[in-house]
């Protein structure tokens, strides 16, 4: 297991005024922003392989939405399943799949485009590169297929952004996100985004494991934890470890069939409540919050953190994963798709690490970290102790 990381210092904001950098951008962008210039870029050598990847980053920004389309379509063909199968040819293909030789063509060409197929040497279509990535990760395909909603609540994003917040499809969809009382929500309510979360939360479950070692704690109790996928993972990687599951009572009583199918029910619990107005069960020391807090309003996740604190005993410690703002090289992941995706769920924002270990150490916390992840675009882990 890596070694924990301490949270870099943040650059502080005040009146000092654009920084050199900020000026050498300044001067950069006023530049870039002069159709002579582009052209003069285009032509010299030196800048031409720049100009080009700009305009090429520019275009994929303009055209991201197909490329979206062009995914979704070779989800809900199963396209890459029947390729994962063994290579076809392109008239098989189009007959297994209903469409015709032109539309086949269409969309083997687009999705080779993409790197999600490639043409084979003896003209038969194969997995490509980032389609091989879909099989076995059944949660990016059901996102995939989730997607849908969001872009209906996209359509017109100056709408989005001016109305007030809620009466989108996400958010009917979050059934617990406008409900005035989550913990009467009943079961048919909360199966769609339960069936979601567990699907693609198997991906989390891995990168937390390998950054965090569960081993060294008697009871983990998973506040949010859906139906229990997290707990489940965690628990069979660790077959000393008590579970405690705590979530909505509908959602809470999908974790018990799940330890019973799983054969943990010797060591594993259900409690069903309300983690924004109820408090939590005691007993644990350790409490997983797994892609939970970036779903809820600042004096949402400040209450909750406080709420941890008073479960556990000093010393205990609390574990956040989730995807984080700020993140080296995922910069639109928390920019651009967090923050649209929870804006139109009706509540929520990503935050940066800093800003979780300042609400931490509000709540009660000391030593807050950062664990290295194999792949901090999906999630990031910062584990603190009860002071």
């Amino acid at each position: 297991m890596a070694r924990a990381m301490p949270l870099p210092p943040q650059r502080a904001h005040g009146d000092q005024g654009p920084s050199w950098a900020d000026r050498f951008s300044a001067w950069r962008e006023s530049l870039t922003a002069r159709p002579s210039f582009r052209a003069w870029a285009a032509r010299f050598p030196l800048t031409r392989p720049l100009a080009r990847r700009r305009a090429r980053e520019l275009f994929d920004l303009c055209a991201g939405f197909v490329y979206s389309q062009v995914l979704a379509a070779c989800v809900r063909l199963k396209l890459f399943e029947i390729l994962h199968e063994a290579p076809a040819e392109e008239r098989a293909l189009a007959a297994r799949l209903g469409l015709s030789p032109e539309a086949m063509n269409r969309l083997l060409v687009a999705a080779e485009s993409l790197r999600l197929v490639r043409r084979r040497a003896d003209g038969a279509w194969a997995l490509g590169e980032l389609g091989a990535a879909m099989i076995g990760n059944p949660g990016i395909a059901a996102m995939v297929e989730h997607h849908a909603m969001l872009y209906a609540d996209l359509a017109d994003p100056v709408e989005l952004l001016r109305r007030e917040r809620g009466g989108t499809a996400l958010a009917q969809y979050w059934a617990y996100a406008g409900a005035a009382q989550p913990g009467a929500l009943p079961g048919e309510k909360i199966s769609d985004y339960t069936a979601l979360m567990a699907a693609s939360q198997p991906m989390v479950a891995q990168e937390v494991l390998a950054a965090y070692r569960f081993g060294q704690h008697r009871r983990l109790m998973d506040v949010g934890g859906g139906s229990g996928a997290f707990l489940t993972a965690v628990g069979k990687a660790n077959p000393g470890l008590d579970l405690l599951l705590f979530d909505l009572p509908a959602v809470a009583e999908q974790g018990r069939q799940r330890f019973a199918r799983e054969g943990l029910a010797d060591r594993a619990m259900a409690m069903g409540g309300d983690f924004t107005t109820d408090s939590l069960p005691l007993g644990a020391d350790i409490i997983s919050l797994v892609r939970v807090l970036h779903d809820h309003d600042d004096d949402v996740v400040q209450a909750l953190l406080g709420r941890v604190r008073a479960a556990l005993p000093k010393g205990g410690r609390v574990l956040i994963a989730e995807p984080m703002a700020g993140t080296a090289g995922a910069e639109p992941m928390g920019g651009a798709y967090f923050g649209f995706y929870l804006l139109a769920m009706g509540r929520g924002r990503p935050r940066r690490p800093d800003e979780l270990v300042a609400m931490l150490t509000a709540a009660g916390f000391t030593a807050p970290r950062l664990l290295p992840t194999d792949t901090p675009l999906l999630t990031r882990v910062m584990q603190a102790e009860a002071n």
